[in-house]
């Protein structure tokens, strides 16, 4: 019997990737191939280096081939792992009212009512979204917030993209979250 080879990230990759609970970012150092067809990657993060396997990797972005493109890139992803939900909001300029629209289109306009964060740029901004731009609104959509509207799709699974909920879900959904955090944008709405 064939063993079908799961696509790898090739070397050289950027990738946020969860180990022991805790969340890293990194670059893929190397890739194994494995007999049942997986992946497993070693990851530089920061000098350390993790064994990590294809189902690690939460979010994956190509490297630039130059070494000060590279490096900005890097250095770009690692701040923009750490800063919160609201700092990513003002950031990609995406207000909870954007985002109720952004549902809205979804559930409208796309037949399959999904939405992905190169989609979710593309409908406020009017433009293609950057590599940094693609991984905050991810991680904007992965937000409790967002999980309102939204809720993930995964491939082999990694969340790829965001699909919109009915209606009646929202509803419940908003008001769930609006019990728990009266403060926020998103329930005065």
């Amino acid at each position: 019997d064939d063993v079908e080879q799961q696509q790898a990230f090739p070397v050289g990759t950027f990738v946020e990737f969860v180990e022991k609970k805790r969340v890293h970012i990194g670059k893929i150092a190397s890739v194994e191939h494995k007999s049942t067809g997986g992946a497993r990657y070693d990851v530089d993060s920061g000098g350390k280096h993790y064994g990590i396997a294809d189902k690690a990797v939460s979010f994956a972005m190509p490297c630039p081939n130059t070494p000060g493109k590279a490096s900005k890139l890097y250095q770009e992803f690692e701040e923009a792992q750490q800063i919160s939900e609201k700092e990513i909001q003002a950031k990609l300029d995406i207000s909870a009212e954007l985002l109720e629209m952004a549902w809205e289109e979804a559930i409208e306009e796309d037949e399959s009512h999904e939405v992905t964060p190169d989609s979710l740029i593309e409908l406020i901004h009017s433009h293609k979204g950057s590599a940094i731009e693609k991984y905050m609104a991810w991680k904007l959509l992965r937000s409790d917030m967002a999980h309102v509207f939204f809720k993930d799709l995964k491939n082999h699974g990694r969340v790829v993209a965001f699909k919109a909920k009915a209606p009646k879900a929202v509803e419940a959904a908003k008001d769930q979250f609006c019990q728990t955090r009266v403060d926020e944008e998103i329930c005065f709405t």
